[in-house]
């Protein structure tokens, strides 16, 4: 069954509306882009300043470059639409069992 929103059985109407949220999906996309960018730029400037010793340099990229995956599978991935729930389980899924493997692996070498 067609979505009533998509198709309204006006063509005009229906151009406008995909026009509309294609707008607001490209600038969601370059308005990800920028932070991503900004997020580089970011974690460069961490590590270029002296100040800053490695153990707090490490985590801090990590975390930057977390926020950046979340950026790319939400936006540039289109994970953030509908329908898209099955391949987002499977990959939460992957990253608890590699989570979880990493995990046991640390605990068996280390202790």
């Amino acid at each position: 069954m067609a979505n009533p929103q998509l198709n309204s059985g006006n063509p005009r109407v229906d151009i406008e509306y995909r026009r509309k949220k294609s707008a607001e999906e490209m600038r969601h996309q370059v308005v990800s882009f920028a932070l991503m960018i900004f997020l580089t730029l970011i974690a460069f400037a961490a590590v270029a300043i002296k100040g800053f010793s490695a153990w707090f340099i490490v985590p801090f990229i990590l975390l930057l470059a977390v926020v950046q995956v979340i950026f790319q599978l939400y936006y540039f991935m289109h994970m953030s639409h509908k329908g898209h729930e099955a391949p987002t389980m499977f990959l939460y899924s992957g990253v608890l069992v590699g989570a979880v493997t990493i995990l046991a692996f640390t605990t068996i070498i280390w202790w």
